[in-house]
């Protein structure tokens, strides 16, 4: 069977085919955006299978990424098979039956036949096959001879597609194979090659790109991983564009607004340094300077503080806030949970007061007389710094004169309350992440920020120690810990789950309290701590174990950030595997805060038990200290939607981009979007519309 002529896919008129014309109307986007449903051959059945994937119009299946292609093969005739590489054949079918073998297998073959020449095909439990594969009917199959028989990988009738070179890959799912997602994709590809191109026609020039359309056809459809990776590119730049046009607008947005010069550093400022118990790192002195930098100008300081756990970033961010005081105003820390707000409290409230200045607590969980208190001195500006949760952006909560905004875990909250944290004010604004992010995403997610990184810890901090054993090891876990314990250290140990759920074998904390208490630790104080206890108790738990109280802590993952007890050296994570890669080291970095050495040590299921993924977290763990290095494993993990979150600066919408292979490509996407946003009306209508909202996109 001949191969059919392929559709043209030139490029934007750089290698399109001689004698090719584009016909002359557009085929409207909206076309795109319609049902599923209303595609021949898509019932209600087929409709499910695709929601369940995400893919719920055209444009989500032409968006629908291949994750491989099938590799170049060579086409044989079927006399001249040999070996068992694999090929593709071309015959027709003599003969097609389908027979029971055992269980639920079933065996397909049919007898396809050549050139005088024939040999059986094999398919394993494809019933239907006997209907599509008539008798007489001309088949393209690619598999591989084994024992006298061609067994069948993908086959194609009437036109080429499964059995091509380069065919797509799909991510599938067992109600959905791939051949079925590459069989609709085809039916709304011809839709694509002539939708008009959102990008300007100097720009996709300049950049030396294909049109939307073109790009679109030689993902799904390309003539060699070369031209499949052109299209890619096309599209990433196109996604890379939408955040970087949003960021861009945000920051010009940003430098019309005014915000309050605090001057040079004064006289709070050098008493804090010198209250300080430590001398402050290099690292610790360059962040400084810059936010003085920063705090000195009329325009909104909007900077990203990010370090290693344990790197001293609580004490540059608690000097901005005292910079607000300084000059008169107020300042606000803003947490993501109650119980890292109580902790930075416990942190900063002492020294605050050793100051003078009056810091007070407000959060959702205090009682309402308490919060109305803290409320009122905020607003009458009795009250100079504030540390809270949410609270803190609700619409009657009011500041006197905010000056300085702290954002710890900044990732965690939407743009939305960030902004409403200033309550329409512009003050200086200083995000902060425990979460190392890879700097190419940094620059992708917090591209309108300035970026500032404490790398090192203090030069007194030993790396932690790092063990990973299974559960069949875990006694000696315990007995290693008893001995840590004698000479009087603390110890975590942390569980996945507050009680044990009926659908999870995870232990829970308030078990595996009572079980340590009975058995390997019953000569030691034992406490739990939790989300679910009340923020009182929350705090007299904490309270206890900073006072050595306690020797043990159990918790779920309420310590993973913002707990500082020093005298801890000894954290045991029970089912390590369930947790995520930064999720762990952010747990570790609650221990091998001060001067002795610290150990952490990860327990699983048995290693053949885990999925790949799951084993190369754990291997990472114990590999390196580096919470970069462990941000840049984690960014190939799990890819760029899910390692901040699904919603999270509209990464879920990166269907295209790889970012640590795209840099150059963000660097390009991000001078074209200031190109765009600085010119005078640079997007008409239909460009507006076909970016949908970019603003939106990349601060959701």
């Amino acid at each position: 069977m001949a191969t059919p002529t392929r559709t043209p896919t030139g490029f934007s008129g750089l290698d399109r085919p001689a004698g090719w014309r584009r016909p002359r109307g557009f085929v409207s986007p909206a076309a795109l955006e319609r049902p599923l449903g209303s595609l021949p051959g898509v019932g209600a059945s087929l409709e499910r299978k695709l929601r369940k994937l995400g893919l719920e119009t055209p444009a989500d299946l032409l968006g629908h990424r291949p994750h491989r292609y099938e590799e170049a093969v060579p086409e044989l005739r079927i006399g001249d098979l040999v070996g068992e590489e694999e090929v593709v054949v071309t015959g027709i079918v003599e003969s097609v039956r389908s027979r029971r073998a055992r269980g639920r297998l079933t065996i397909q073959k049919a007898t396809i036949a050549s050139a005088g020449a024939s040999i059986p095909a094999v398919w394993f439990n494809q019933p239907w096959l006997v209907e599509r594969l008539p008798v007489g009917s001309e088949v393209r199959l690619r598999g591989h001879v084994r024992r006298g028989e061609f067994h069948v990988r993908a086959y194609d009738v009437s036109r080429v597609s499964a059995t091509a070179d380069f065919a797509p890959v799909y991510p599938a799912s067992e109600e959905l194979p791939a051949r079925r997602l590459r069989e609709l994709v085809e039916a709304v590809l011809p839709e694509v090659r002539f939708l008009p191109d959102p990008l300007p026609a100097r720009l996709a020039e300049r950049e030396r790109l294909p049109s939307r359309g073109d790009a679109l056809h030689a993902l799904h459809r390309p003539g060699s991983l070369e031209e499949a990776e052109r299209g890619r590119r096309r599209l990433a730049f196109d996604e890379l564009l939408v955040l970087q046009l949003g960021l861009a607008r945000r920051g010009r947005e940003r430098e019309a607004a005014v915000a309050p010069s605090l001057g040079t550093p004064g006289e709070l400022t050098e008493r804090y340094r010198r209250a300080l118990p430590f001398v402050l790192t290099p690292e610790q002195e360059s962040a400084i300077g810059e936010l003085d930098v920063d705090l000195a100008r009329r325009v909104p300081m909007q900077r990203l503080l990010q370090g290693d756990v344990g790197s001293g970033k609580t004490v540059v961010a608690l000097y901005a806030l005292l910079r607000a005081v300084g000059a008169g105003s107020q300042g606000a820390l803003m947490a993501p949970t109650e119980t890292l707000a109580e902790q930075h409290f416990l942190t900063i409230e002492g020294l605050c007061a050793d100051l003078g200045v009056r810091c007070v607590l407000l959060t959702s969980g205090l009682p309402a007389r308490v919060r109305a208190a803290a409320q009122a001195e905020l607003a009458a500006g009795d009250a100079q710094l504030a540390v809270g949760t949410h609270a803190l952006i609700q619409e009657h909560v009011a500041f006197h004169d905010l000056a300085v905004a702290v954002v710890d875990e900044q990732h965690r909250f939407g743009v939305q309350q960030r902004q409403a944290l200033s309550g329409g004010r512009s003050p200086h604004v200083l995000h902060m992440t425990a979460t190392p992010i890879p700097r190419t995403l940094a620059l992708t997610v917090y591209g309108d920020l300035q970026v500032t990184e404490i790398a090192r810890p203090p030069a007194n901090r030993r790396p932690v120690i790092t063990s990973w054993v299974t559960e069949s090891r875990s006694s000696e876990a315990y007995r290693r810990l008893r001995r840590l314990l004698e000479q009087g250290r603390q110890a975590y140990v942390v569980c996945p789950l507050i009680e044990r759920s009926e659908r999870s074998e995870a232990r829970a904390a308030e078990e595996e309290t009572e079980r340590l208490r009975r058995g390997e630790l019953r000569d030691f104080r034992v406490g739990c701590l939790h989300g679910r206890l009340r923020p009182v108790e929350r705090r007299k738990v904490m309270a206890r174990f900073k006072a050595r109280e306690l020797d043990v802590l159990v918790a779920t993952t309420v310590i993973e950030v913002g707990v500082d007890v020093p005298n801890a050296t000894v954290m045991i994570v029970q089912e390590a595997d369930r947790f995520g890669l930064a999720q762990l080291h952010q747990l570790r970095g609650r221990v091998g805060r001060g001067a002795e050495q610290s150990y952490c040590l990860l327990v699983s299921r048995a290693k053949e038990e885990l999925t790949g993924a799951g084993r190369a977290r754990l291997e990472a763990l114990v590999r390196t200290t580096d919470g970069f290095e462990l941000a840049e494993v984690d960014l190939e993990l799990r890819g760029e939607g899910q390692l901040l979150g699904t919603r999270q600066a509209g990464l879920s919408e990166l269907r295209f981009t790889r970012l640590r292979a795209d840099r150059p490509l963000l660097e390009r996407a991000r001078v074209a979007a200031l190109e765009l946003v600085d010119e005078a009306g640079p997007l008409d209508d239909e460009v507006e519309r076909l970016f949908g909202g970019a603003d939106d996109a990349a601060l959701a």
